[in-house]
């Protein structure tokens, strides 16, 4: 069983697609039930079965945009 944060918490969850290949899912949990997890990330929300869950834990807020380095003009 997998021990997930209260949802609003931002996640990451690696689960197993049905081709058998695993794949992870970034975003905010929605929600947590017996039977699925519910994560909104940039591929939209996600509904994971909670049986296909391999791992799932708590990550740290994405980091700030970088800003953008201005090349000098060339003379």
């Amino acid at each position: 069983m997998v021990n997930l944060p209260e949802p609003g918490h931002r996640v990451v969850v690696r689960y197993i697609l049905p081709t058998g290949q695993a794949t992870d899912a970034l975003g905010e949990l929605l929600s947590a039930d017996a039977e699925v997890i519910v994560v909104d990330g940039k591929r939209g929300v996600e509904r994971i079965p909670r049986g296909a869950v391999i791992a799932a834990k708590e990550v740290p807020p994405p980091p700030a945009p970088r800003v953008p380095r201005r090349v000098p003009p060339v003379d």
